[in-house]
């Protein structure tokens, strides 16, 4: 029978659940995984958080995207330099990029599926957005580096406003949350899959934040935010798919861009093939 590793004059049958090394009984100290010796008792569980899965690049690609947003707000003009959603018909970006089913379908505007992800009502619209992007994609993009992170926020984006068009085809939607709840949902799946528990990471919170308030709140796209949320976890699921079967780049690339073509035809033929309740035409 083995000794204890401090007591070699002590038999024992017990092994600490850590090192393995056999322990006596004044050695055993009880733990939530089994008894542990005197030194790996004292050994503190490290916390995993949404941190501890970023690898060594930067996030480059975060601040291009940030800087691109903030820089087609400022071009929209004035009347959207303000804290109350105050744009009118003079912000001609965001009256010819919005998005609403009347304009993607008879009128065939489909570039609004991309621009609409784009564009802010105000400073509080897009001031909240940026940080939440900020600090997801800081956490995310590191760890899974930027040809994946792009691919996730487009393929979100175009989710986002499938959607928006199916939940509230008549509403003119702007704006990025939907490209960002999708980067929150893949964060998720990303941190399920490396077992990290989201909830203890804060990103499975920042979700239900984030999913209440769409509801609480009127004006908000809760079709937008949820169309980028599965979108994102259904890119990253993509992505971890292709990393299992060991394939190349471009094979998960493929996968993303096939997605990416479904959501846009269907928002298309949707967007077709809905009639809109007689009314006053759209306009911001």
């Amino acid at each position: 029978m083995a000794t204890c590793y401090r007591h070699p004059s002590r038999e024992t049958g017990v092994s600490c659940s850590n090192c393995g090394r056999p322990i006596c009984p004044d050695c055993m100290t009880p733990t939530p995984v089994g008894m542990r010796c005197p030194e790996c008792a004292r050994q503190r569980t490290k916390v995993k958080t949404m941190r501890s899965i970023s690898g060594s690049q930067g996030f480059a690609a975060t601040q291009v995207l940030i800087a691109i947003n903030v820089l087609i707000f400022l071009a929209e003009g004035t009347s959207v330099y303000t804290f109350a959603s105050g744009a009118g018909p003079s912000s001609w970006p965001l009256n010819h990029g919005f998005l609403a089913a009347p304009f993607v379908g008879p009128l065939h505007q489909y570039y609004r599926l991309l621009t609409s992800g784009f564009l802010h009502l105000d400073f509080l619209h897009i001031g909240s957005n940026m940080l939440v992007l900020y600090f997801v994609g800081r956490m995310l993009e590191p760890a899974i580096g930027r040809v994946r992170f792009v691919a996730i926020y487009f393929v979100s984006l175009f989710a986002g406003s499938l959607g928006a068009l199916l939940l509230s085809p008549d509403s003119a939607t702007v704006g990025a949350s939907g490209a960002i709840f999708g980067l929150m949902g893949a964060a998720f799946v990303e941190l399920r899959a490396r077992g990290i528990n989201p909830w203890e990471a804060g990103i499975g919170g920042l979700i239900v934040i984030n999913i209440v308030f769409s509801l609480s709140i009127s004006g908000i796209s809760i079709g937008g935010h949820i169309g980028g949320l599965i979108g994102g976890a259904l890119t990253a699921m993509i992505w971890q798919l292709a990393d299992r079967q060991r394939r190349p780049l471009l094979v998960g690339l493929a996968g993303c861009l096939a997605l990416a073509a479904g959501v846009i035809i269907a928002s298309i033929i949707f967007a077709n093939t809905y009639l809109p309740p007689a009314g006053p035409h759209y306009s911001l």
